[in-house]
């Protein structure tokens, strides 16, 4: 699964902690948080954002604002969150400035299940 983000947030880090468990428990399942900036100092911060947040599982990266251009991201999605198995897409989450909550949150882990099960 990659999460696609533009910010660094309660929610994302609710989320990263959540699928950091996910990895820790289900050895086959890999997360990429991407965060989507041109901001010096944006893998210093996300370092610090595992560290502060004890997330060891899920890998982090840092792309253009627009994030890898063959993905598509949505220009006004936040939040965008893909889920795949093997090399096939399986699911799509993408949340708009405002919209990424906890509740979406529990909304991107509700699909989990489904992903991983036959993994």
């Amino acid at each position: 699964m990659i999460v696609f983000a533009r910010e660094i947030n309660d929610p994302l880090a609710s989320l990263a902690k959540k699928l950091d468990a996910e990895v820790a428990k289900n050895k086959s399942t890999k997360a990429l948080v991407l965060l989507m900036t041109d901001s010096d100092g944006a893998e210093k911060q996300l370092k610090e954002f595992a560290e502060k947040n004890d997330i060891k599982k899920v890998n982090f990266g840092v792309d253009n604002p627009q994030g890898p251009p063959a993905w598509k991201i949505a220009k006004d999605a936040d939040v965008t969150v893909v889920f795949y198995k093997g090399h096939k897409f399986a699911a799509n989450h993408a949340f708009k400035k405002g919209e990424f909550s906890d509740k979406a949150v529990e909304t991107v882990m509700g699909s989990l299940p489904k992903i991983v099960a036959s993994n």
